[in-house]
């Protein structure tokens, strides 16, 4: 059954309303039930209660975070799919996703994360400052679509090599275990400040993608097209991965590696809206919060002694979806 376009504005609605429902079944998801109109009117009273402090100290930074960086990890794949006009493109695939994770292992390898909240996102973040300039260096001047994927990949295989070696050379065992439960994704015991830290790259990153949604509908029709309706291929280009390392690059940085939502979700989005790359953009962000919100409601739900990491959850949803799109472009082009 072929799914068809909906009006931008019902669109919208129903996204925003799922949205909401999302977020406020996360604010009530944890082992302890919490009443949400007793902890507003504690917070409102300025009365300290625990209801107060699970809601505010515990879930709205948790659901907070998994609405940004759904919404990130939804944008960017949207934009990197229109940008390579390959509908399995997705944020990992430029190197970023594994240069933020490498920069976080330097931080736990050096024992340097706790002395302040502060360093491991800035660890991630420098970390995929660093694979973008290793990105624009090995693509070369002319920094065309085929070899910023070839820079991608050998970014992807360096930073991967390195991540081994950090683990293989690690002295203590606990290190190791804390750097692996870090990599397998999770927004679980982050507090409002890693927000703080992340928000600013992530806006800045949904801002440069969104500025170019005029130029990747344009580019639907070819590059060559694109420069004849006046766009700037090259710096429209360089502007959309700067866009996709900052926003990925800072959700990786304080999650870790959260993968497949930025595959997954244009795919689903992409009917709705039509076929359209500058459309696909916003509709792939609010599902990308609703996606990794219900997610992690349900890395809640199915806790039992310990609780499964949310990068688990995401790849087993999308690792099939993954091969269900390679047998569906294989029968295509048979």
């Amino acid at each position: 059954m072929m799914l068809r376009p909906l009006p931008a504005p019902a669109l919208h609605a129903v996204l925003l309303v799922l949205l909401l429902g999302a977020f406020l079944l996360a604010l009530q998801a944890g082992p302890v039930e919490v009443g949400l109109l007793d902890a507003l009117r504690d917070w409102r009273g300025e009365r300290t209660s625990v209801a107060t402090l699970i809601l505010f100290d515990i879930r709205l930074p948790r659901a907070l975070l998994a609405l940004v960086i759904g919404a990130t990890l939804g944008i960017a794949g949207a934009a990197l799919q229109g940008l390579l006009r390959n509908p399995l493109a997705e944020p990992g695939i430029i190197g970023v996703s594994n240069g933020a994770a490498l920069g976080a292992v330097i931080v736990f390898y050096y024992g340097l994360a706790g002395t302040s909240w502060l360093v491991l996102p800035l660890g991630g973040l420098l970390g995929a400052l660093a694979a973008v300039a290793v990105l624009f260096v090995l693509a070369g001047q002319n920094r065309s679509v085929i070899s910023l994927i070839l820079a991608g990949i050998a970014i992807n295989a360096i930073a991967g090599a390195l991540i081994a070696l950090a683990l293989n050379f690690a002295e203590s065992p606990y290190a190791i275990q804390e750097v692996v439960f870090w990599l397998l994704g999770s927004v679980a015991n982050r507090s409002v400040d890693e927000l703080y830290v992340a928000l600013p790259f992530m806006l800045l990153g949904w801002f440069m993608i969104l500025y170019c949604g005029r130029f990747l509908n344009a580019l639907t029709l070819g590059e060559e097209t694109a420069r004849s309706l006046g766009f700037d291929v090259a710096r429209l280009r360089l502007v959309l991965i700067l866009g996709v390392s900052a926003g990925v690059g800072a959700a990786v940085s304080v999650a870790g590696n959260i993968g497949f939502v930025g595959l997954v979700v244009p795919h689903l989005m992409r009917p709705l809206v039509g076929y359209e790359p500058r459309r696909l953009l916003l509709a792939s962000a609010v599902a990308g919060a609703i996606l990794l919100l219900a997610a992690d409601i349900a890395v809640q739900l199915l806790a039992a002694n310990g609780e499964m990491k949310l990068g688990v959850v995401t790849s087993l949803i999308g690792a099939p979806f993954f091969l269900f799109l390679i047998l569906k472009s294989r029968n295509l082009q048979s």
